[in-house]
């Protein structure tokens, strides 16, 4: 793990994926995809899951579908889908190691956001729960006029609500949806999970394991001494 592209950077701004970064939720969302697929007796083919992780609730709705060679249950599949993880995530919401002590930490160095695909209510009961809500100053989601990722509109908005532009923003996301999205708005990427292959990892600033890797939380302290409180 090297931190050569951010180890001397103090960002702006950093803005937080939700799912499977804060929030341990996308085996919630894996078991809700499960429930569904069940529930209309289809079988995911290879790799659904990978395909499937990052995207609008809306658009995985309509890749189960297409998947399962029917396109007119879209709606219904997304309705569905939604309801069971609303019922997972309200019997175990679940953080990501670190998340809490990272949130902490960058929280007294910089303005902080969360840009999700994820519906609002979620989002933010999720985050209630776990205790974090209130260290964010923005959650940002889809709507009419906001596209989801991988489209970059969610972290530009984040960047502009925060008052800071977003090459001075640090993103921190876990799937190669967000990433994409982070990227074309013009962010640095923390990157989180599992280590995703060369090419993937390429593509951010820094790949972590977890957020509660050592190096990154010395890293976040130092920002916050260096700069004192906001």
């Amino acid at each position: 793990m090297t931190f050569h592209r951010i180890h001397s950077w103090t960002p702006s701004a950093v803005v937080f994926d939700c799912d499977g970064t804060l929030m341990d939720t996308e085996c919630h969302w894996q078991d809700a995809r499960i429930l569904v697929l069940r529930e209309y007796e289809f079988e995911p083919a290879p790799g659904f899951a990978e395909r499937a992780k990052g995207l609008h609730y809306t658009e995985c709705g309509r890749l189960m579908a297409d998947e399962a060679g029917r396109p007119e249950l879209a709606a219904e599949m997304t309705g569905l889908l939604l309801a069971h993880f609303r019922a997972l995530v309200d019997e175990n919401p679940m953080t990501m190691p670190g998340a809490r002590q990272l949130v902490e930490s960058c929280a007294k160095f910089a303005p902080l956001a969360v840009a999700s695909n994820c519906p609002r209510e979620v989002v933010e009961s999720s985050l209630a729960r776990a205790g974090l809500l209130d260290s964010f100053e923005h959650i940002v989601v889809p709507d009419d006029e906001i596209r989801p990722k991988p489209h970059p509109d969610v972290y530009l908005t984040a960047a502009r609500l925060c008052g800071v532009e977003p090459a001075d923003t640090l993103a921190v996301e876990d799937s190669l949806t967000g990433i994409r999205s982070a990227m074309q708005a013009g962010m640095r990427v923390l990157g989180v999970g599992p280590w995703p292959g060369e090419q993937v990892a390429a593509l951010v600033d820094l790949w972590v394991r977890s957020l509660d890797e050592p190096e990154l939380s010395v890293w976040a302290g130092g920002r916050g001494a260096a700069n004192g409180p906001r």
